[in-house]
């Protein structure tokens, strides 16, 4: 009896070819679309009927079973309620990682296994190994075990990554020599299963904005910002400002929430913009903890997607990860997240919640 894969398919190339793969392997593959969100856009257009459309014609392309599943109101108590509490809190949030931990490693691994599959499979670009372990994905522009730090080695076993080990340009050159309707479809993008928005608009729906002063460093007041919800550390469109103080461009330094001020100051090399030293909650490791209470070790972070690895040393104290780094980091984000590799091994992080400055104290 052939095993069964259910896979996550969203309407994209990467879980299109990932089911096409499964399917050339002999497997027995079922194609699941999860629809977390029920809202359309500010055109009035609702993109997952477009997606959903997209999988089943994929689907019975590659002549394999096809269901639709509706989670949004998991994604609604799991997912955006904290990212509504994150932004409401002036920090920027990353979505995608609670996403891909609750929904798509949680219920919808449930629901797969509830189909009688052995396995789960996405179109994410990361490698497991036998062991449970994250690797990255082979195409290092594209490898995404940045948010899949939360996922647990017991959940990986469970899955597989049939792009991880492929670059997108293999990725969509198969798709193109297999005929699947949606070998050139844009990438999706924007925050996880909403998509692409004017975010302004968009967030200014579910939480009230309460516009104020922006200040220089010697406290100034150089305009006047919409809503500190709307601004991220190191932001330089949008302010406003332009033309004021010695023509350089104004940037995002900081966000004084008692007294609802955005401080900004000129010059992208802005002191206030660097520092070293952090501290992260909410902290999840992959498999067993590489360090414990009290302990320090080395390893490389990401502070952001996309961002080069960067040489840190760790420290786990009081449940929180204080991580400094070699070299003065840009813009590091209360709300992101601090995500540590040993060599291709994605080994967890956590949330960056403080920023400190040399000399502050560590924590716990």
């Amino acid at each position: 009896m052939k095993e069964r894969i259910v896979v996550g398919m969203s309407g994209g190339v990467d879980s299109s070819v990932a089911a096409l793969l499964l399917k050339e392997q002999g497997y027995d593959v079922v194609g699941v679309f999860m629809k977390n969100w029920e809202e359309k856009d500010e055109n009035g257009v609702c993109t997952s009927e477009t997606d959903w459309r997209d999988v089943r014609d994929v689907c019975d392309l590659i002549g394999i079973p096809y269901y639709s599943v509706n989670f949004a109101r998991e994604y609604w108590d799991r997912v955006f309620s904290y990212f509504l509490k994150e932004y409401r809190a002036g920090r920027t949030p990353n979505p995608d990682v609670l996403c891909n931990r609750e929904i798509k490693f949680r219920a919808f691994l449930d629901f797969a296994m509830s189909l009688g599959a052995g396995k789960m499979a996405t179109g994410h670009f990361v490698r497991t190994d036998g062991e449970g372990r994250l690797l990255r994905g082979e195409d290092g522009t594209k490898d995404q075990s940045y948010f899949l730090y939360m996922v647990h080695r017991d959940q990986l076993k469970k899955a597989v990554f049939p792009v991880g080990g492929m670059t997108k340009g293999e990725v969509r050159a198969l798709a193109r020599e297999k005929g699947l309707p949606v070998s050139d479809k844009k990438d999706s993008t924007g925050v996880c299963f909403i998509g692409e928005r004017n975010f302004k608009q968009f967030l200014s729906a579910y939480l009230p904005a309460q516009p104020g002063e922006m200040t220089a460093p010697d406290g100034t007041v150089v305009g006047r910002h919409d809503g500190l919800m709307y601004y991220t550390l190191g932001q330089r469109r949008g302010l406003g400002i332009g033309g004021c103080g010695d023509g350089r461009s104004w940037f995002v330094i900081g966000k004084d929430l008692a007294n609802n001020r955005l401080l900004v100051a000129q010059g992208e090399d802005h002191p206030m913009l660097y520092s070293t030293r952090c501290l992260a909650e909410d902290v999840t490791w992959v498999g067993e903890a590489p360090v414990r209470e009290g302990e320090t070790f080395s390893c490389t972070a990401k502070y952001r997607y996309r961002q080069p690895d960067q040489p840190v040393r760790v420290t786990l104290r009081g449940g929180r990860l204080l991580a400094e780094s070699e070299a003065p980091q840009r813009a590091v984000t209360p709300g992101q997240s601090l995500v540590l590799y040993d060599g291709e091994v994605c080994l967890g992080g956590g949330i960056v919640t403080e920023i400190l400055d040399p000399g502050e104290p560590d924590c716990g």
